[in-house]
Parts: C-alpha cells; sequence; structure tokens
C-alpha cells in the first residue's frame, strides 16, 4: 500500500531560506496526496500573492489549506486577523507550534466546506493556495455564502484559471457560475517547480472581486443555474437540443423563446455571455408563465 504522505524531499526545490524542507524534518511530515497538498517554496511568488491581496492593518483574512504556514507568515505580518482553516490534524499541530505566541491568528481544524461562514465576519479577504481537487467546490462555497468575502486571491490550477475568465465559444458552467457573483482576473502564471511536490500542471494567480450586483437581477438563483447546467448539460449539442433533452420541452417552443430574443436555434451554450443566459432566463420564465 502506498503511503499516504510523499515524504522525499527533492533539493532542486528547495525554497531560498529551507523553511518548508526544516519543518517537514522537524514534525515528521510530507505531502499528503489524499488532501491534493503541494506546498509553495517560491518566494517570489508568495511576494505576488501578498501583493495582490494589498492588505491593511484592519483586513481580516481567511486562508484556506494554510499547510505548514508559509503565506500564513505574510498575512499575519499584515492583516487584523488572521482565521487558517486546515483539515489536516498534523498540519493544524504545526501551526500551532509555529505561531503559538500569534495574537491575531485563529486556528480552525476543520473541511472548509463544514465551515459555516457566519463565523468570518464581513468584507473579509479570501487568500488561499487551493487544493486542486476541491477548488471548485470552494470557491462556489464562498461566492454563494450568505456571507462572502469582499475578494478572493487564489493559487489555482492554470486549466481552472483559464475555465473561469474564457471568452465567447469557450465558456462553460463554471465561466458562468463566477462571473455571476464576481470579476475574476489572471494576475500570475506560477510554474510547477513554484511547489513541492510539484505538481504535474502550472497554476495560476487568480483574484476575483466579489460584485453581486448582477445576482441581484435574478429572481431565484436555483431557477436560473438549472437552466444554465441543462444548457451545457450536452457537450457539443446545440442550445435547443440541450434544453429539449434537459428541461423536458418541446423543440418548437425552445425555438420560439431563443428566437423572441434574437438568439439562433443553432447557437451554443458556450458561445453565451452571462448578460445573454440573462435573457434566456427571463424569456422562458416569461414563456413558461403564459
Amino acid at each position: 500500500m502506498d503511503n499516504p504522505r510523499d515524504e522525499t524531499f527533492h533539493p532542486e526545490n528547495s525554497w531560498v531560506k529551507g523553511e518548508v524542507r526544516e519543518l517537514l524534518k522537524k514534525y515528521g511530515l510530507g505531502a499528503q496526496k489524499s488532501l491534493g497538498q503541494h506546498f509553495l517554496i517560491d518566494e517570489n511568488i508568495l511576494r505576488k500573492i501578498l501583493a495582490t491581496a494589498n492588505l491593511k492593518s484592519g483586513d481580516t483574512v481567511v486562508e484556506v489549506g494554510p499547510g505548514l504556514g508559509v503565506l500564513t507568515r505574510g498575512l499575519v505580518e499584515k492583516a487584523k486577523k488572521v482565521l487558517a482553516v486546515e483539515k489536516d490534524e498534523e498540519l493544524a499541530k504545526v501551526l500551532r507550534g509555529e505561531f503559538w505566541d500569534a495574537k491575531n491568528l485563529e486556528i480552525i481544524n476543520e473541511d472548509i466546506l463544514r465551515v459555516d461562514a457566519i463565523r468570518f465576519g464581513a468584507d473579509y479577504k479570501v487568500v488561499a493556495n487551493l487544493p486542486y481537487y476541491i477548488t471548485s467546490k470552494i470557491i462556489r462555497y464562498f461566492l454563494t455564502s450568505e456571507y462572502p468575502p469582499c475578494e478572493l486571491i487564489l493559487l489555482v490550477q492554470k486549466e481552472v484559471a483559464e475555465r473561469i475568465i474564457a471568452k465567447k465559444g469557450k465558456m462553460s458552467l463554471l465561466t458562468i457560475s463566477v462571473h455571476f457573483y464576481g470579476r475574476p482576473s489572471l494576475i500570475d502564471i506560477v510554474p510547477r517547480t513554484s511547489f513541492w511536490p510539484a505538481p504535474k500542471v502550472d497554476s495560476v494567480i487568480l483574484k476575483i472581486e466579489v460584485d453581486r450586483n448582477f445576482a441581484k437581477k435574478i429572481d431565484d438563483h436555483k431557477r436560473f443555474f438549472r437552466l444554465v447546467k441543462a444548457g451545457f448539460g450536452e457537450k457539443r449539442k446545440t442550445l435547443t437540443n440541450a434544453f429539449v433533452g434537459g428541461l423536458r420541452m418541446e423543440k418548437e417552443e425552445v425555438e420560439k423563446l431563443l428566437g423572441e430574443i434574437g438568439l439562433d436555434k443553432k447557437i451554443r451554450a458556450e458561445d453565451l455571455k452571462l448578460e445573454e443566459w440573462a435573457k434566456i432566463y427571463k424569456a422562458f420564465e416569461k414563456g413558461m408563465a403564459r
């Protein structure tokens, strides 16, 4: 059976100060594969993340998956309060041991998806190196929360970031979901060698400014996303055929409703912008109510 932790530290990937290597050795730890752990070992990327967060002395920060606390240290120095949510119990012990004197740090040893966001208060920022396997769920957790952050500065897989900021022709359910609640922007590309163990793909520093002005225009978010999910439900199909199969509607009815808002019946979901989805939603709500 494979060891759940990869305990082989490669010197060529060593961080300039050796902090990651020393902490792993000190606590007898390695990267836990089941939690998708990749420790940041690049000091330049660390500085870019902190610069992007642009923290003020009165800010509250939520860090998801702080790991060994490499980023945590910079956050604690700049913010008024830091809430570090770490699922791994052994890493939570590391954080308690290394930051025992940090009065403005609260370590929460829980799964972020099970934490009630009311604990974070209001006007907080999220700064995190997210595990690849759960990135989309964590982004959705914060953006749809009753207590959302004002912005998120995230280290995410490059492919995920590209899907989030995609343009016409490459839109996806993830693209629409993020734009529905905020304004994403790609800050910088992070090579895989900036982590240990090195993942198979590069990452990106992604910033999402939370903006719910568009969301307020939609009276029923669940119904809106049911429509969007149906549209993206079957790849390479026209929107008309996707709706016929996903919403159990008659083809003629779908074509008529799309025609009323000036959309070609052969258009595909990946070609639609957020504003066009809003038009479809309102047209379909109106049409179904007849």
